[in-house]
């Protein structure tokens, strides 16, 4: 049997290709953000790997899967520097969710409107932390509002389980920007 040292499989430098998406996932290392509309919030549930999404005021008694528990969720439009595009951002770990508020409630600091926010992603699974560290005030870059106007999105459509980007159906309207970011 002939023994190869050396994968002939693929191309030395092959990367698999990433797909576009329009939720910012949280990568390894650092991820910087500025949030642009106001959150909806809720709770999220599973059914055959789909989220369900309910309004703050409307928590499930049970989740569906018994062996995943329902969870708190912040759901915003964000303007995501790293790919240089509007997207999604969902937030259900606590972690997150409570630097942002305190940020949000310390007089230094004030609404995350007008900062850009970096969240530091470390370890794996069980083990990964988040570090959250906010970016000295400044105006939203022109070419940011810019891309917010060319890339319409209803968050609302999350509670439906639709398509937040799809402005086609009925009564979707576009999800404001928020006054501070102007």
């Amino acid at each position: 049997m002939r023994q190869n040292t050396q994968n002939d499989f693929l191309p030395s430098d092959y990367e698999a290709p990433k797909g576009n998406s329009n939720y910012l996932r949280l990568e390894k290392g650092e991820n910087r953000f500025r949030i642009l509309s106001k959150p909806i919030l809720g709770w999220e549930d599973w059914e055959n790997k789909k989220p369900l999404r309910f309004r703050r005021d409307a928590k499930p008694e049970k989740p569906i899967d018994p062996q995943k528990a329902i969870k708190h969720f912040w759901a915003f439009i964000v303007f995501n520097y790293f790919k240089n595009e509007i997207q999604i951002m969902e937030i259900t770990q606590k972690s997150i969710q409570g630097a942002i508020e305190q940020l949000s409630k310390d007089s230094d600091w004030g609404s995350p409107f007008t900062y850009d926010i970096k969240i530091i992603r470390g370890g794996d699974g069980m083990e990964t932390e988040y570090t959250i560290n906010p970016v000295p005030h400044k105006p939203v870059a022109a070419e940011v509002l810019e891309a917010f106007r060319n890339k319409p999105c209803h968050l609302e459509a999350l509670y439906l389980g639709d398509d937040p980007w799809d402005m086609t159906k009925s009564g979707n309207q576009r999800t404001p920007l928020n006054d501070m970011n102007l």
